[in-house]
């Protein structure tokens, strides 16, 4: 049976499908009931920040994808105390949803907790697979309000172009690695198939909706004092220092989503178009 936490999240939902479609056993784990899961899948209700609400879902379970969001970002129980009440109900194979981060700019706080827990998950004995990615295709979402009333994109960077990946991607590789032990021990950097700047991106969103959006660019702070609301601190400034100041290795397209796949990886124009029902 297969674990994953995030369940009704940008990766979890898709991933969840994917899986179930596969006809693998699925347990979802999220802090909220979801009505819209697949039939046959077991839902759990449960939060990474209380490690023994956690212990139903392990149950019985081999395998577990595991992704951290939110405050847990931050601060929130160790990581081996959640590895072992994984390992208690009987997992010995975890997929890790970490961050590029971590390799470009392990010194900065906000990755802290991906780095403790990659290596918690190391030195716990489980078979382990880590997937690095990029900032994600769903981060524009944020958009979504003034697109529909305002017909506005207002975001920092404008001309600042990074390989952002679409989350079902990250999904589709993680469904991969989930099922097949031959993923084991690896670690894949996920990026989209080119650079995208924020301009650009507003294009493609206008040309989804059918409609041209006006492009503001905002200044940093202004785009930091947004963030706060609804993420920590040392994740919005870390995050801010990638989209405006981005090193040549986070500016690197990786050949991993494609070399796992089979195929390559989504443009953000077509995730705009799958998705335009929320810019609309």
């Amino acid at each position: 049976m297969i674990v994953v936490t995030g369940a009704t999240g940008n990766i979890g939902a898709p991933l969840v499908r994917a899986l179930a479609d596969a006809g693998e056993e699925v347990t979802a784990v999220a802090r909220h009931a979801d009505l819209s899961l697949p039939d046959g899948v077991r839902s759990v209700r449960a939060d990474l920040g209380e490690p023994e609400s956690l212990s139903p879902a392990f149950a019985g379970a081999d395998t577990l994808f595991l992704l951290i969001t939110g405050e847990q970002l931050v601060a929130g129980p160790e990581p081996e105390q959640v590895l072992k009440i994984a390992a208690s109900g009987g997992v010995r194979r975890v997929v890790f949803v970490s961050s590029q981060g971590v390799a470009t700019r392990p010194d900065a706080a906000g990755y802290a907790r991906l780095i403790a827990y990659e290596q918690a998950i190391r030195d716990s004995g489980l078979a382990w697979t880590f997937l690095r990615p990029t900032g994600f295709f769903s981060n524009t979402y944020a958009w979504a309000d003034a697109v529909r009333t305002q017909r506005l994109v207002a975001a920092p960077f404008g001309d600042v172009g990074l390989p952002s990946i679409d989350p079902a991607d990250i999904a589709a590789v993680a469904a991969a690695a989930l099922r097949d032990d031959r993923h084991d021990g690896q670690v894949y950097t996920l990026t989209g198939p080119e650079l995208a700047t924020p301009r650009a991106q507003a294009e493609a969103l206008g040309a989804a909706v059918g409609e041209p959006l006006r492009f503001v660019e905002l200044t940093r702070a202004q785009a930091r004092s947004a963030m706060l609301d609804f993420m920590p601190e040392p994740v919005a400034d870390h995050t801010l220092t990638i989209l405006g100041e981005p090193t040549p290795a986070e500016q690197r397209i990786s050949p991993d989503v494609p070399r796992v796949l089979g195929r390559p990886a989504t443009k953000y124009a077509d995730w705009a178009a799958r998705n335009r029902a929320a810019f609309a």
